[in-house]
């Protein structure tokens, strides 16, 4: 997650976005070391989430606070954190803070973030999430880290075994709570806050503050400033385009663009992008492919500016990429395509860039490149807009190829319509002596096709999916399929982390329950099979375990578990018929509180009893 423009700012042009840097985030009162840190990111100024949690934890204040996914949270607590902690000096070195996160994927994002920010300082930081090399995590928390970024889970691991010591801890921070409690890590997170010192900054950044939320709060922070960053009015209007999203993963973001270029083909786009050192880098790499494209950005001199815009507006360049503060002002006329490469961080951002296509009754587009737990914060923008933003399946290699073609024929067409033709008629009927003139007619648009669309061996199909309407069925996706609880909430999806709980049996909870009783729209009865897990209360198994292992080794959701029951060495888990062989082998491949197990399908009688597997009883 990285700092994004912050909209509210209305009144700067782009060539002023170097001072505006320097007054936003060096105003805060951040040290050089993160200045010159961020500078090199090419963060351009605070978002509304930095501009009000920094100040008060730099004070030291505890803080509560929520702010949706996308909005710079990472930087909100990651810069006064690592501002009070300073430059890493003790020896041996030990560790100082601890970030705790839902899942191994936001782990290693705000690891990486931390790293970044805090590069300057000397600090050390380490994602520990469960699925990872526990050995090597070991090893490196015994040569010392300066900060933690952990999953609750294997952070309770770490302590049970000893090898996570807390007794320097100066500042925790929860982030995304409330996807924690959803992921039931309740219990964990008690724990493991039980187990700091008394005298420590305690964040809590979480999407939502349900009551769940304000019992941990009202438990473990300390007359907490409670900051809110709702969803912003916007102003103005915006036309009646074609809104649609393409959900990718982050790394295949650039060849998405790429695709989405080739497929429609604008005759003028504006691709907004997060970061001046992005708009840099796709500019490049799409000049390199033989697109128009420069970008536009605080970086640049007026006279630089002021070219790259002259050269948008006559139609010489077909390709702008800029960030929010360097397009503010910016009006072309006949835009016909803006391209969201980085989501905006608030629904106000997105409808000034919308509303830039589309105008004097001209048809319009607005694409949205999103990443799959960002998809559910689609929802306020459709809000905002009063507009149904579509997500679809990203254009196919088909799709592409459909389109190539098309505008071959097209071509021909035109021709056929020239009155030169009868000079290449000779060679016409030079070639029918050896061939038929379909025969020959179909190797002159090859060969036509082919110099207009060179092949390019880097084509491939880039995976992509669309979540179904809230209360259809979910089948399995690349990413994990979306539980409707949060799709409609509007905020992001995330990848589910493993539930590794701590390292004692505990005593046996629930021996049998539904994952979660208000889900109105779970699968039938009928539609459910039950699985034989060789593994149960003798070994501490939760059913949080169960859950966990199958969302994160099969990418799946809470919703497509049904009940589980767990014995004394076995457990019984119902999924989704249709994803019964997904299941095994994901389960197969884990480790479940340190074991392998095996995994069949139940095969006792309807009504049976026994502790082996079982037949199908639906």
């Amino acid at each position: 997650m990285t700092a994004m423009t912050d909209p509210k700012e209305t009144n700067e042009t782009a060539d002023s976005a170097p001072a505006a840097t320097a007054q936003g985030f060096e105003r805060l009162g951040l040290r050089a070391e993160l200045l010159t840190a961020l500078a090199a990111l090419g963060y351009e100024e605070p978002t509304p989430v930095q501009r009000e949690a920094i100040p008060v934890m730099l004070a030291g204040r505890d803080v509560l606070a929520r702010a949706a996914t996308g909005t710079g949270k990472t930087a909100a607590f990651s810069l006064p954190m690592l501002q009070r902690l300073g430059p890493s000096s003790l020896a041996p070195r030990t560790t100082r803070a601890l970030v705790v996160v839902p899942t191994r994927e936001l782990a290693t994002q705000v690891a990486e973030a931390v790293h970044r920010y805090g590069k300057g300082l000397g600090i050390v930081v380490l994602p520990v999430y469960g699925g990872a090399d526990i050995m090597r995590q070991l090893r490196r928390l015994e040569r010392g880290v300066d900060v933690v970024v952990a999953t609750p889970g294997r952070a309770l691991d770490h302590v049970r075994r000893g090898s996570l010591e807390f007794s320097r801890v100066q500042c925790v921070v929860l982030d995304e709570a409330d996807e924690m409690l959803d992921m039931g890590f309740a219990d964990e997170l008690d724990e493991l806050l039980a187990s700091l010192p008394a005298e420590r900054q305690t964040a809590l950044f979480s999407a939502t503050l349900p009551p769940r939320i304000a019992k941990i709060a009202n438990s473990h922070l300390k007359n907490p400033e409670r900051i809110s960053v709702a969803d912003e009015k916007p102003t103005g209007e915006v036309p009646r385009v074609r809104q649609v999203a393409y959900a990718v993963p982050r790394a295949l973001k650039e060849a998405a663009l790429v695709r989405v270029l080739d497929v429609e083909e604008p005759q003028s786009a504006l691709v907004f992008c997060r970061t001046r050192l992005e708009v840099d880098r796709l500019a490049d790499a799409l000049s390199a492919r033989g697109m128009s494209a420069e970008g536009l950005h605080g970086g640049l001199s007026q006279e630089q500016r002021e070219r790259v815009l002259r050269r948008f507006r006559s139609g010489e360049l077909e390709l702008l990429l800029a960030t929010d503060v360097a397009a503010r002002g910016l009006d072309v006329e006949g835009l016909t395509h803006v391209i969201n490469y980085d989501l905006p961080p608030a629904p106000e951002p997105y409808v000034h860039r919308v509303g830039r296509t589309g105008r004097a009754g001209r048809e319009g587009v607005a694409i949205t490149l999103v990443e799959p737990r960002e998809i559910g914060y689609l929802r306020s923008f459709e809000r905002a807009v009063g507009q149904k933003i579509s997500v679809e399946q990203l254009p196919s290699l088909n799709d592409l190829r459909t389109k190539q073609r098309a505008q071959t024929k097209s071509i021909i067409e035109e021709a056929l319509g020239r009155e030169d033709l009868n000079a290449f008629r000779s060679i016409v009927a030079e070639l029918q002596t050896s061939a038929e003139l379909a025969d020959v007619a179909t190797a002159a648009i090859a060969a036509l096709h082919t110099h207009i669309h060179p092949s390019d061996e880097e084509q491939r199909e880039i995976p992509s999916f669309v979540p179904p309407p809230p209360g259809q069925d979910r089948g399995p996706r690349g990413a994990g399929p979306m539980r409707n609880d949060r799709y409609d909430r509007g905020r992001p999806m995330g990848p589910r982390d493993d539930f590794r709980a701590p390292m004692d049996r505990g005593a046996p909870r629930d021996r049998e329950r539904p994952m979660r009783e208000d889900r109105g729209d779970r699968p039938s009865d009928a539609e459910m099979v039950s699985l034989y897990v060789s593994i149960g209360h003798e070994a501490g198994v939760r059913p949080g375990d169960l859950v966990g292992a199958i969302a994160n080794e099969a990418g799946l959701s809470a919703r497509s578990i049904g009940h589980i029951s767990i014995g004394e060495r076995h457990s019984f888990v119902e999924v989704e018929r249709t994803l019964v062989t997904q299941v095994m082998e994901a389960l197969r491949r884990c480790v479940i509180r340190g074991r392998k197990v095996k995994v069949d399908i139940d095969r006792r009688p309807p009504g049976g009893g026994g502790g082996g597997p079982r037949g199908d009883r639906r």
